[in-house]
């Protein structure tokens, strides 16, 4: 789009692949986040100072922080996402419940408030029916989040939430809801410009979970494959709730689907990009990020909904730095080789490169594998053969339990739900590498430290990259502009 990029980074981050990529990069402080990536202040003082028009949040960290998207416009920038007073709404779960069970969207049975007191939580408990989900009206991540069965159970539970909530987003407020057993947890994609104009690109399937959070996604969802008249009345209902909250920009609305029942349910909205959204690109052709630059420069959606077709089937298979052998726990280290698979219709978007270190501050998540398929048939196929190819050394990574999942007759089939992993998984199903490719492995890493201590010393640091820069990542296939 011939838009120069500004990078901004953390100690942690001098040398990482975002950085060297983009056209210029400034230092806003020390690792932790609360002394880097969390200082708002700070990200629209570099902004400012290097003339940028606008800031992208994003995944994480202050991308659904009403207080920065507010400040951003103040500061006489653009904010790559929705109004502020829409990220407050959606922020709250409470409130995004109330706003959605007024816009006619059907949310699960529970309480419109946040609750004081483990009394009120029995009382609550007591209509809702067990088992009932305590959930933390500010967050995600699956923090101050508990599934209780019983009443006895109830009051620990209750006390258990609030502290995490609290440790984790600053708010102690929690409420009830009803607990679905074995639901799916399906996504529908929304853009909604300036103008009044509001699409769905239909679903992502994101049911694979580990402490309620993503693993695996993929689109279309196999579970409303079977059912258009689903499908269609879920992408109304997702319009309705980003109509419903004034919303603009790119934005995700997540809900429940009971299979049991056919009955779906408001979960909650992520009022940014979504870390799975290259699967809508790929069966959708629409490039999101683009569009969210667009739609940020005041241009109207061009496309209607009767245009948005899906075409084949995408799988995306999350990357971190964790052992699934020792109970999905993070790792950290120098990553001292890696090799990336490649071949037609086989995305990789990656925060690490060879020589990265990847350390305790931030998410494990260091890549992304995305394939697509003309069916989901060939996508797991192509999925199963890309993951044979990728290579890392020097941390574990979660590249087996993604090999096994594409192996799992309940995957193949379709027939799973958000207890996949509870259900089906253990370490010892796990199947060791090849001893050729580890001893491969091995020589590999042994050279690399030979090169490394071979290499010249460096003493400044340049950021500055031009276009054709080796470590940047050039979209190629069916993905295209929003126009």
């Amino acid at each position: 789009m011939g838009i120069r990029t500004v990078a901004v980074y953390s100690d942690a981050d001098r040398t990482a692949p975002h950085v060297l990529m983009a056209d210029e990069a400034y230092h806003i402080g020390a690792s932790p986040a609360r002394e880097s990536y969390l200082l708002g202040d700070r990200i629209i003082e570099t902004a400012l100072k290097c003339n940028a028009d606008a800031i992208h949040p994003g995944y994480g960290f202050l991308a659904e922080n009403g207080d920065f998207a507010e400040s951003v416009e103040s500061a006489g920038l653009t904010f790559i996402g929705p109004p502020a007073d829409s990220i407050r709404a959606m922020g709250s779960k409470t409130e995004a419940r109330r706003i959605m069970s007024e816009a006619g969207v059907p949310v699960v049975p529970g309480d419109k408030t946040s609750l004081d007191n483990s009394e009120d939580a029995l009382k609550s408990a007591e209509k809702i029916g067990y088992p009932v989900l305590i959930k933390a009206a500010y967050g995600g991540g699956g923090k101050g989040m508990r599934v209780v069965r019983t009443t006895d159970e109830l009051p620990a539970a209750f006390d258990g939430a609030r502290r995490e909530s609290l440790s984790a987003f600053g708010s102690d407020e929690v409420y009830l809801e009803r607990f679905i057993e074995g639901p799916r947890h399906i996504e529908i994609q929304v853009l909604a410009d300036k103008f009044g104009h509001c699409i769905h690109l239909y679903e992502r399937e994101c049911s694979i979970q580990r402490r309620h959070q993503k693993v695996i996604e993929e689109a279309p969802s196999p579970a409303l494959v079977q059912y258009p008249e689903i499908r269609e009345r879920m992408g109304e209902a997702a319009v309705a709730a980003t109509r419903a909250c004034g919303y603009v920009n790119a934005g995700t609305v997540e809900f429940l689907f009971d299979p049991a029942t056919n009955d779906f349910f408001f979960l909650e909205m992520n009022t940014r990009l979504q870390v799975e959204h290259p699967v809508t690109e790929m069966v959708t052709g629409i490039d999101l990020v683009r569009a969210q630059l667009l739609i940020a420069m005041g241009e109207p959606i061009s496309v209607k909904q009767k245009d948005i077709k899906h075409t084949g089937s995408s799988i995306e298979c999350r990357l971190y730095a964790e052992d699934p052998a020792g109970g999905f726990l993070p790792d950290a280290g120098v990553i001292k080789n890696l090799v990336r698979p490649g071949g037609p219709w086989v995305r990789v978007d990656s925060g690490v490169e060879i020589g990265s270190e990847v350390g305790v501050y931030y998410d494990p998540l260091v890549a992304k594998l995305i394939v697509w398929g003309a069916d989901r048939e060939t996508a797991i196929r192509r999925m199963h053969r890309a993951l044979g190819e990728y290579r890392v050394v020097g941390i574990s990574t979660n590249i087996a339990f993604n090999h096994w999942a594409m192996e799992h007759p309940r995957f193949i089939s379709g027939d799973f739900d958000t207890r996949f992993i509870e259900q089906e998984f253990s370490s010892e199903k796990l199947t060791p590498d090849d001893a050729g490719i580890e001893l491969a492995a091995v020589i590999a890493a042994a050279m690399w430290e030979k090169e490394q201590q071979a290499a010249p010393k460096v003493d400044s640091f340049n950021v500055t990259t031009d276009n054709n820069n080796a470590n940047g990542w050039k979209q190629s296939g069916r993905v295209q502009a929003l126009r």
